[in-house]
């Protein structure tokens, strides 16, 4: 067992190749206060896109769409964040994106199943201060219990890249993915500081 580790470890080395999650730029290089926060600033936006906040609402209701309208079919959170019985998220929302020739009104789906946060950490990203948002995050209590590193690991989640691929007729997140990790090293980097703290 530690034999093959060892192995995959030198063979991910030879070949330029990383762990899911590691990081791309150097970990050791100081980052200032201003350009965390500059980081930051590339996070927020991307949290608080409309493919990120349709699932992060302040109600019960996701969201739909770039405008964020409520959701149509009276669709609810339910008691575990996939809907309510007889309404799941996955009744309509399948493993993949329908292809394009399906119509520009077909549920986007992701291979993880479609999901909001629970009820009792719903993660609301609609209308959060900057600052109230970078809290949030970084806070055990209300992110699922994740540290950074394992924040770091959610950023691969199906859910979360879906934002850059979700299907026809739906804008995807602007902030290329690869510059929306780096922004989010950068500023974990520096102790991830909150602005206005």
């Amino acid at each position: 067992m530690i034999r093959s580790s060892l192995v995959l470890a030198f063979l991910l080395a030879a070949c330029g190749g990383q762990t899911p999650g590691a990081s791309q730029g150097p970990s050791s290089s100081p980052v200032s206060r201003d350009a965390a926060l500059a980081a930051f600033e590339t996070v927020r936006g991307v949290l608080q896109h409309p493919r990120c906040q349709n699932c992060h609402p302040a109600g019960d209701i996701p969201l739909q769409g770039d405008e964020g309208r409520l959701h149509n079919q009276f669709v609810l959170r339910g008691p575990r964040g996939n809907g309510m019985a007889g309404a799941e998220c996955t009744t309509c929302h399948g493993p993949t994106n329908p292809p394009g020739s399906y119509g520009p009104h077909v549920p986007p789906g992701v291979s993880k199943g479609w999901h909001m946060p629970p009820p009792e950490m719903p993660m609301v990203f609609v209308g959060v201060a900057p600052g109230a948002l970078c809290e949030q995050i970084k806070d055990p209590a209300r992110n699922g219990g994740k540290d950074m590193a394992a924040l770091r690991v959610h950023l691969e989640d199906p859910l979360v890249t879906w934002g850059w691929n979700p299907g026809a007729g739906r804008t995807p997140i602007p902030t290329p993915y690869a510059q929306f990790v780096a922004a989010w090293e950068t500023w974990a980097r520096a102790g991830a500081p909150c602005p206005g703290g």
